[in-house]
Order: C-alpha cells, then structure tokens, then sequence
C-alpha cells in the first residue's frame, strides 16, 4: 500500500475515532489520559522529527539551489519570476477571501452573548495575541532578515534570517571558483543528500502521526465549536477551495502545462503532511521530494522556490488573515470602506509574506492589522476554537501554492513533464 494511501485512512481513522470519544466520551478521564500521554506525544515527536531538519534542509538547499542556477543573471531571472508569483498568486487569494467575507458577511447576526461566551473561552491567550501586535513592526521585519548571529537565527527558527545568509553563501560560492568551494559545495550535498534519507525514514511515521494529531484535535474540539462558528467556519473553507481547486488548476495548465489530476496524484504525500502539521516549514522536506521526485520539476528550481515559498508564499494564510480581519469588523459594526479594504488586501499580501510558517503564526498578524482600523483585537479569541482546523487547511493552500509555483517557474525554465513520474515517498 502506497504511503498517501496509508496517511489517508490515517487521517480517516484518526477524525473519525477522535469525532467519536467526544461525543461519547468529552468528559472521561481516560480520554483526557490517551490524549495526553498517547495521541499528542507520537504527534508532537513526528513533528519535532520534522522541525530537527528543516535548518540543515534550508540552508543546504538554498545554497546548492543558487549553485546550480550558477550565472547570477538565471538566479535574478529565477529570482524575479519566484517574488511575481508570490505577490500575483497571494493577490488573488487575499482576493477571493474579501469577496466572500462581503457576499456571505458571516460575521453579522452572531448574537452578543455567544460572542461573549466564546471570547472568554479563550481569554487568556486572546490578550497574549493582542498584546504581541506591539513587538511586530514593518521595519524589524526587514532589520531581522539580516541575521546578526546567522547560528542564534538557526537556534530561534527564524527561516528568513537562515535563507538570507543561505542566499548569500550560495552566491559567493557561485562567484569564488575554488578547490575549497567546491568542496564546499560537495559537503552541502552531502548534507542535502542525508537530510533526504532522514526524511524517508521519518515519514514512514506519517500514517501514525496524522492518526494521532487529528485524534487529538477532534476529541478536544467535537462539533460544539464549528457550529457556533459554522458561517465563518464555511466562508473560509470555501475560500480555501476556490483558491486550491479553481485558481491553482487554472494556473497549472495554461502555465504550468500540467494536468491538474497529475499534479494532485503527485503531490499528495505533501498536501496530507501540510494538513496534518500545519506548519509549511514542517513540511518543507516532503515538498521538496514531492516536487522533485514525483512532479519532475528541475532540481535546481524545486530546491530555490519551495525552500523561499515555505515562508513566503502563504496563499491561504493570507487569504485567512483578510476574512478575519473582515469577520471581526462586522461582528464589532465597524464599517470599513472600498479604500480601507484594498489598504487590508495590502497588509495581508504583507502580513502572509511575513507570518511565521508554523501553527498559530498568522495571529499576530490579524492582531496588529486589527489594531490599526480600530477593531479590538481581543476578538481574536472568537475564532481561537476552531483556528487549528482552519490552520490545517490553509497549510494545505499554502504548501500547493509552493508546488504549483515550483511546476509553472520550472516549466518557464526547463520544461516539466506532463506525466510526472512517482518513484520514492511510497508512491
């Protein structure tokens, strides 16, 4: 049986097992017992087995990725179609999910007290969110992609900070033509090469993991809280949709020259790990691998775009962070304007570019735009519930997003097969 195929009657069984022991079990002893001393521990290992090698996965990637582009003009050229796509594709999703916050409004008709209800919920973490907006600022996020100590920015997980100095190296390598950088680059490899075979062995886990994180999460959450939420809840899963199942397809065969049934059979292994993890960063290994191995995008590109994409090209996040920022000014009554959307869409643009590529990274995000149009961001807490399910699915978005740009900037320079082959991650 093929890997997708075992990580999907994972996630089957793990929702559906999870579903059943809150309905029939919310409040026993023991559920609480196997979440915390069974589910949640064989999830959160798969993840640390993830996150332990993710720096020496970017940095090795990046820089053989910008050695093999080697002539500083195709890395510009690269370079350049890779911000396009992020700025036009992140565009139309911010897009989308402002046109369907304005036709559903979900967030109108919500009576007072249940809003109350649920912000104090989840009161606590609410106002850590809201009060974090003040450490976040557009100049320290563009002091911080220059790392002072590029070992401390590895040691923090601040992904922008390690490509950056990846970039870097990558770049003087190209440029100094030595014995010592070549073998150098031979050592980059080497460590590449490993990380793949840690990867291969990790995700052997993935079918066991993905039932235990989604156990987890069902058993706590049930349905109490999705039918609270229900219209916000489906305003951002049909967004969601629109963006991975209209627009990227679309994309994919008028540029891309791939049949989107192709890219989706290929790419499954990734998209069910992003679903799972809810971290594109977490998932970066098996983007990489999926995309080289099963979509047959050139190594050089899949390296260079999806390394970039896993922390800048957040589609879904985006698209996210405006339906919320939305949701939340009608449940207060505060009225934005034509002009005060379109300055929204901008900020989200920004805001995905920018959020963390880790569970939960959008939120200080949402808080600080809220802050600004007079929207309190305490309100945050209304949608903390049933955040980690939306996160899932826009994790989903984010990394199809980085493989979808990997296939249509790797056709523009190479040519992608229309028939990608499927050796490796089980397939």
């Amino acid at each position: 049986m093929s890997l997708h195929t075992r990580m999907l009657l994972g996630f089957i069984a793990g929702t559906t097992l999870g579903l059943m022991a809150n309905l029939f079990a919310a409040d026993a002893g023991w559920l609480d017992v196997f979440v915390g001393y069974v589910a949640d521990p064989v999830g959160q290992l798969f993840l640390r087995l993830l996150f332990m090698l993710v720096i020496p996965l970017v940095f090795s990637a990046l820089v053989l990725g910008v050695v093999e582009i080697g002539d500083p003009r195709s890395l510009g050229r690269i370079g350049t179609k890779t911000l396009l796509w992020i700025l036009v594709v992140t565009t139309v999703a911010v897009g989308i999910g402002l046109l369907m916050v304005n036709l559903l409004e979900p967030g109108r008709g919500i009576p007072p007290e249940l809003g109350a209800e649920l912000m104090s919920q989840t009161g606590d973490r609410a106002a850590q969110i809201a009060a974090g907006r003040e450490n976040v600022s557009g100049m320290a996020v563009l002091l911080n992609i220059v790392p002072r100590n590029p070992v401390q920015a590895a040691a923090n997980g601040d992904l922008i900070a390690v490509m950056f100095f990846a970039l870097m190296f990558g770049v003087a390598a190209t440029v100094v033509r030595s014995e010592g950088t070549r073998t150098f680059v031979s050592a980059m490899q080497g460590v590449y090469d490993i990380c793949l075979k840690l990867i291969d062995w990790v995700i052997r886990l993935a079918p066991w993991a993905v039932a235990a994180l989604l156990f987890s999460i069902t058993a706590k959450l049930g349905f109490d809280v999705l039918v609270q939420l229900a219209r916000f809840v489906g305003t951002v899963l049909l967004a969601l949709s629109i963006h991975l199942f209209v627009v990227f397809p679309l994309l994919l065969r008028t540029l891309g020259g791939m049949s989107p049934l192709a890219f989706f059979r290929g790419a499954q292994p990734a998209l069910l790990t992003a679903f799972s993890t809810s971290s594109s960063s977490a998932t970066l290994p098996t983007t990489l691998a999926v995309a080289e191995q099963r979509l047959g995008v050139p190594r050089r590109v899949a390296r260079f775009v999806c390394t970039l994409g896993a922390t800048a090209n957040m589609n879904g996040t985006a698209l996210f962070e405006g339906i919320t920022v939305l949701f939340l000014a009608q449940f207060f009554g505060v009225e934005l304007g034509f002009t005060q959307q379109i300055l929204v869409l901008l900020l989200c643009i920004l805001g995905g570019i920018g959020a963390a590529g880790v569970p939960g990274g959008s939120l200080p995000v949402i808080a600080m735009i809220l802050a600004m149009f007079g929207i309190p961001p305490e309100g945050i807490g209304l949608i903390l519930g049933v955040d980690r399910l939306l996160d899932m699915c826009r994790t989903v978005v984010n990394v199809g997003g980085d493989m979808v740009g990997s296939v249509v900037i790797g056709r523009s320079e190479e040519g992608v097969r229309e028939s990608p082959p499927e050796p490796g991650l089980g397939g």
